[in-house]
């Protein structure tokens, strides 16, 4: 344990959770302006509407026009949108109306969405992804008028599945933030409460699917990047085990880092669990027989561990967990244990240096891109380094303050001392091994995503400290999905996280499903407009 690294977080958590607090009497809720949904093709999942589409009961021009005009209808509030291609879009979906007319018979389109699983549905891209041809600036300025090349690798696999792209949605520079703000598409705001950020880095994702305005998402995930931006708009994302989904195509990237493609994840974010396993399916490519989906799991062979948060002097630098959150957490055990689950109550002792873990994790990535020279092979002199940092404090920068912390942290190793890092790697690898062979092949751990629900802009410096709950899974490569659990007094999601050992994704989203059914899930921000 590093004591000046603990005793820095300690002080910087009392300060952060005092302001979240005083944050949350001050500032009232501000509810969005943009109705309820009104057309029902908006309130089906993705399954569901595969169905209508296949049977001819819907058309997909008729789904791609209702998602186009609730993301005209709901982006002025939210800000998500980065560049659109929804005229390219419509094209797309009278082709894809055209296959499915030509398959005449109840084999034919069987059959012929047996090959095109999604064909005809509508869905949209983090701009980090690559969507070819438009915008992959990523938040930063140095990159304003650059387009993606070719589309990311699950982005073309979700295409040839028959996913109708509409879209690119807005990250945080260079994904380096838990907020979604950068300096050249502004703030993208939380559908829940327009004063509140919708995290980061699949920040617009999760907007967009907060609010019903997309079927769902492919996001990427590398510190909870797909997780936290859930919770806080109050759907479902899942992080893939390290490895299932490539993850070339995105930006950033590192050619050099044979850990990078681990701990970043590609993976969904949508408003219905029931959608999970199709899409996690389709995402992993010639890699899905490893999550043996077609292998049933029976709900009562399972066993459940849970904690509340970190024990002994670790939970000193870490925030206090929500009491609302606290007890979703209960209310999801409990239910399970009604479905027959064992349970037992998990002591997370053994993750008494997350902190320290986490951070060496991060210094240790090489050969990504520095955000002031825009290049992995030539970092900054620290003084333009320091210069720039004070800059972007005072808003006279054109690169984000917490873009900017983040680089100068990892140039400071962590404020860890270079002779114990060896020590932490070592330490990981051993809780790697403990959680893998815990969990097994019926285990998962319930969680807090996150400490609490959606934070006001520019305080994510200040909460930083409780990422390392997220980021973890990207280290130790443990598949993980959120799952929300209603609202809490002022009205804003709340939910949890479910963890597997490797590849056994099945297993968080099974129950992901199960708290869905009983607990309902997403819960829409305005209410449906009927």
């Amino acid at each position: 344990m590093e004591i000046i690294l603990r005793l820095l977080a300690f002080i910087l958590n009392a300060f952060g959770m005092l302001v979240n607090k005083i944050l949350d009497i001050v500032l009232p809720r501000q509810k969005p302006k943009f109705s309820g949904i009104r057309n029902p093709l908006l309130k089906k999942s993705v399954v569901e509407l595969v169905t209508q589409l296949r049977r001819g009961e819907i058309t997909s021009v008729e789904l791609v026009s209702a998602y186009i005009a609730r993301v005209q209808e709901v982006n002025p509030s939210l800000n998500a949108v980065v560049e659109d291609r929804f005229e390219a879009a419509l094209q797309d979906a009278k082709l894809a109306d055209q296959f499915i007319e030509k398959a005449s018979s109840d084999f034919d389109r069987v059959a012929l969405y047996t090959k095109y699983p999604i064909l005809g549905v509508p869905f949209t891209v983090k701009e980090s992804c690559g969507l070819k041809g438009l915008s992959f600036a990523v938040g930063s300025l140095a990159r304003r008028n650059m387009k993606a090349p070719q589309d990311g690798d699950v982005v073309e696999l979700v295409r040839a599945a028959g996913g109708i792209p509409l879209l690119v949605s807005a990250n945080p520079e260079f994904c380096m933030s838990f907020e979604t703000s950068n300096n050249i598409q502004g703030r993208c705001l939380n559908p829940y409460d327009l004063q509140r950020t919708s995290a980061g880095s699949s920040g617009g994702e999760a907007s967009l699917n907060g609010c019903g305005a997309t079927t769902f998402g492919v996001g990427s995930d590398i510190s909870g990047s797909i997780r936290l931006p859930a919770l806080f708009c109050g759907v479902f994302g899942h992080k893939p085990t390290g490895g299932l989904t490539s993850v070339k195509g995105h930006f950033p990237y590192s050619l050099t880092d044979k850990k990078f493609p681990e701990m970043l994840q590609i993976g969904p974010i949508t408003r219905f669990a029931r959608d999970l396993p199709l899409l996690l399916e389709i995402m992993a490519g010639d890699k899905k027989h490893k999550l043996k989906m077609s292998e049933p799991v029976a709900l009562k062979d399972m066993k459940v561990y849970y904690a509340f948060g970190y024990s002994g002097f670790n939970c000193l630098t870490h925030p206090v967990v929500d009491f609302d959150i606290k007890l979703a957490i209960t209310k999801a055990v409990t239910c399970l244990e009604r479905g027959g689950v064992q349970s037992k109550k998990l002591d997370l002792k053994f993750l008494s240096n997350s902190l320290e873990i986490a951070l060496v994790s991060l210094v240790d990535l090489k050969g990504l891109p520095s955000i002031v020279t825009q290049r992995a092979d030539r970092d900054p002199s620290m003084r333009l380094l320091m210069v720039e940092l004070f800059n972007s404090i005072i808003g006279h920068s054109i690169f984000t303050k917490e873009a900017m912390v983040l680089e100068v942290m990892k140039r400071f190793n962590g404020l860890m001392a270079t002779g114990n890092m060896e020590e932490y790697r070592v330490e990981a690898q051993k809780i790697k091994s403990h959680l893998n062979q815990l969990l097994g092949t019926q285990g998962v751990l319930i969680l807090p995503t996150f400490h609490t629900s959606a934070l006001c802009f520019h305080t994510s410096l200040l909460n930083v400290t409780g990422i390392d709950n997220l980021l973890l899974f990207n280290i130790l490569g443990l598949p993980a999905t959120h799952v929300p659990m209603g609202t809490n007094q002022r009205g804003m999601p709340i939910g949890l996280q479910v963890v597997a050992a490797q590849y056994q994704d099945k297993l968080c989203l099974k129950v992901a499903a199960e708290l869905e059914a009983v607990f309902h899930g997403w819960v829409p921000p305005v209410p449906h407009d009927t």
